[in-house]
């Protein structure tokens, strides 16, 4: 209980903090006496960008947390499993089929395209006799480095690679009041998960123990894939793909709480949240007053940990 008051403390700090950091100098001193710009700049730009962040890292982390479970193996993420090449897809396909059509036409392909890569994916990972930690999320990450491929092919077909190349690195520098709510979709799919995180535990124990159970679990696992596809679509329609968030951390919290995910949920929420957070600041103080998109300090911290990770296991494998 202590350490998730600390948690949720160092949350609002961080993010306190993050609403003073940018190009446009605003204090915590100037908060009184704040004039019109000032205003403008917080309430349009700051404040949606800091609650897009706290989204993404909670939606991302715990889509993670429940993929691992469903596929029984740590190191499965929307990143190692197509999940993410599979929304850019749906969203090329949606800009060359309805080139006029809005974010709902993007949403609704993204969704259907993520979830069918998903469900092939268990499908093929089902087949794999050999079932090493570390074999199935590489037959994962070629899985989704065909679905980019193919992606990119129609996009150079199509003449729509540099539309494409703006969900590839994700950046949140775009995001203003406006331009950001389809995230909010997130929050009840994080709910949903809470509630069944009973449930995504025990599928976590195998399909006969599941079902020994009494648990329908081909259902709970289609629950799980709908839920995971529909938070990496609106992640990647609001601010670009984030690559390892929701395989690092969901595999911290492991080591350090466990697997009973009704325990371990709310933790890899909030560390999501705060590590997404942290990588913000530095994309935006490291280079200052340019910006490094966070995709790339993501996939640099991340990468770090997760090789750690790899090492760990393959230790004791």
């Amino acid at each position: 209980m202590l350490i998730r008051i600390f948690l949720i403390l160092a949350l609002f700090i961080l993010a306190f903090i993050s609403i003073f950091i940018g190009v446009r100098d605003i204090s915590f001193s100037d908060i009184n006496h704040l004039d019109d710009d000032d205003t403008l700049v917080i309430v349009v730009s700051r404040i949606p960008r800091l609650i897009s962040i706290l989204i993404a890292g909670v939606g991302m982390s715990v889509s993670g947390l429940i993929v691992q479970q469903i596929a029984l193996n740590k190191f499965v993420s929307p990143t190692t499993m197509g999940t993410l090449d599979a929304t850019k897809m749906g969203i090329l396909l949606s800009m060359i089929l309805f080139p006029a059509g809005g974010m709902l036409t993007k949403m609704t392909f993204s969704f259907f395209i993520a979830l069918l890569a998903s469900i092939i994916f268990l499908k093929i990972a089902a087949q794999i006799k050999y079932r090493s930690l570390i074999f199935v999320p590489l037959v994962g990450i070629v899985f989704g480095n065909i679905i980019a491929a193919i992606a990119t092919f129609f996009a150079y077909k199509y003449n729509v690679v540099q539309n494409m190349e703006g969900w590839l690195v994700g950046d949140f520098s775009y995001i203003i009041k406006g331009n950001y709510e389809i995230l909010y979709l997130a929050i009840p799919v994080v709910i949903i998960s809470y509630l069944y995180a009973h449930k995504f535990t025990i599928v976590g124990l195998g399909e006969d123990a599941a079902k020994s159970l009494g648990l329908n679990h081909k259902q709970i696992v289609y629950l799980g894939l709908f839920l995971i596809s529909i938070t990496a679509t609106v992640v990647v329609l609001t601010a670009g793909v984030i690559p390892f968030l929701g395989l690092i951390v969901p595999n911290i919290v492991s080591i350090l709480f466990g697997d009973n995910l009704k325990k371990t949920l709310p933790y890899t929420g909030l560390i999501g949240a705060i590590f997404l957070l942290v990588c913000d600041m530095i994309s935006r103080t490291i280079a200052f007053p340019y910006e490094v998109p966070i995709g790339l300090t993501v996939s640099i911290i991340g990468g770090v940990v997760f090789l750690g990770l790899v090492l760990k296991k393959v230790r004791y494998v």
